[in-house]
């Protein structure tokens, strides 16, 4: 994947030549070598380029080395999801070093009006997804005048998550574009035929990708809702010995912040990685695991990149990643040298298609497993398994309860879930009265009570997990 030219063979800034060097950065890839130059030159590229290629720092760079830290909107980059906005901009962060860039991520199911005092700050690169960014843009937070540089990444997936509308409404507006960046994994037609519409006469690159080596280790998925991903956790890091160590995967710096401190408050004695901490505690931590003086990191994707740790027997992904490639990258530092390996991954109802996609992409065997059970000699949890019925629930919280009767009418049923739980009405959803059994919809917040008072009553219920 890495070429012989190094980075310093280009006229990048000496802030961004620095910030390679620091993350010791001294090669390119082959994309980065094929499009970077380009880039430079001011022309329009389009990039056929995976995740693990090193399509960031690909259009990441030019942008940077074509901007100023002045404050001023000069670079919009889209992305389809917040997490890759995230991972693009620590990414990105990481790589400047004391550039001095203020690079901003706009995207939604965040506050707005702190989102929008950000920005009130100035910025000079943003990175963000469709939707949130026309918002603000509506809003008079963002003006798309400005910037004249606009990189749009993962076009594929934009077009597969129906975002090319709300982009061509973005380019629109982008009245002082004059270059234009597209990377995408595959070249649907749609795709090529927009690409002649707002880009000018771009350079087609077409990077061979490399088939990536999957590891020869044991790989298990666990259904579990957010509340008890950590009870999981709990229960794998108790098998450890003194000679493991654990790489627990997250997919944004606050979850690894969040992650850390949960970990030792249950006298787990954990660190975190990730863009925000300066190069010297990168390095610190990365050392400190490299020679065993502690055995648990969590970290994003990005910030793991420097880790090769040939004692990590364990890698787990709290969250399922955002991208298909990233999975295999994660589990790729377990099962070193001979070593036995072993890679759970934590999935909720919703990640479920992602899990499927990765599978499917790189023709793995992952086994379908319940949490382990806890090793001989350990009679209690180290993190107790909270009552949760989120996965049940659907978009409303409403959690189906099957019950095997059909004695009671729907009335009677009602009537008899209002008395127990003392709710209100709207707390009991549909009741479907079977051939065999009821189905009744209770609210998320007196669902267990709702199992318990029917069993109570000898009516057999339980939560129907969708």
């Amino acid at each position: 994947m890495f070429t012989t030219t190094p980075f310093s063979a280009w006229e990048l800034n000496s802030g961004l030549q620095q910030g390679l060097i620091d993350m010791g950065w001294e090669f390119s890839t082959q994309v980065q070598k094929d499009t970077i130059p380009l880039a430079i030159a001011g022309k329009d590229v389009i990039g056929q380029a995976r995740t693990g290629s090193g399509k960031t720092a690909a259009f990441g760079l030019p942008t940077m080395n074509a901007c100023q830290p002045s404050g001023k909107l000069q670079a919009l980059l889209l992305t389809p999801t917040r997490e890759l906005a995230n991972q693009v901009a620590e990414e990105m962060n990481t790589i400047q070093g004391d550039n001095g860039l203020t690079i901003l991520t706009v995207y939604g199911g965040t506050d707005l009006e702190k989102q929008a005092r950000e920005l009130a700050k100035g910025v000079d690169i943003i990175v963000g997804t469709p939707g949130r960014v026309m918002d603000m843009c509506e809003r008079g937070h963002i003006d798309l005048g400005l910037p004249k540089l606009f990189v749009l990444d993962e076009a594929d997936r934009m077009l597969d998550m129906g975002f090319f509308p709300d982009i061509m409404w973005v380019i629109e507006k982008m009245t002082n574009r004059t270059q234009t960046l597209l990377f995408s994994a595959t070249f649907p037609q749609e795709i090529i035929d927009a690409a002649n519409e707002f880009m000018n006469e771009p350079e087609f690159v077409l990077t061979n990708t490399e088939k990536l080596d999957i590891p020869p280790i044991d790989q298990h998925s666990v259904r579990i809702g957010r509340a008890n991903k950590l009870w999981v956790i709990g229960r794998l890091l108790c098998r450890m010995n003194d000679q493991d160590q654990t790489l627990i995967f997250a997919n944004t710096k606050r979850m690894v912040d969040l992650l850390v401190q949960r970990l030792n408050k249950h006298r787990f004695d954990a660190e975190g990685l990730h863009g925000d901490l300066n190069q010297n505690q990168r390095e610190k931590i990365i050392a400190k695991f490299r020679e065993g003086g502690s055995k648990i990191v969590v970290a994003t994707d990005v910030a793991a990149r420097g880790i090769d740790v040939d004692g990590i027997t364990l890698v787990v992904n709290y969250d399922v990643p955002d991208d298909v490639d990233n999975y295999v990258h994660r589990i790729g530092r377990t099962g070193r040298i001979g070593r036995k390996g072993e890679a759970w991954t934590l999935v909720g109802r919703d990640d479920i298609p992602q899990l499927n996609k990765i599978i499917a992409t790189h023709s793995l065997e992952i086994t379908e497993s319940e949490a382990p059970t806890l090793p001989e000699g350990i009679e209690r949890d180290p993190v107790k398994l909270q009552e949760d019925n989120g996965e049940a629930a659907d978009v409303f919280g409403m959690v189906p309860i099957k019950v095997e009767t059909t004695s009671l009418s729907k009335l009677g049923l009602s009537d008899l879930l209002l008395d127990s739980l003392k709710c209100t009405e709207i707390a009991i959803g549909d009741i479907t009265i079977n051939h065999d059994h009821s189905v009744v919809e209770v609210h998320n917040r007196h669902a267990s009570l709702a199992v318990r008072a029917l069993n109570s009553k000898n009516l057999s219920a339980s939560i129907i997990n969708q």
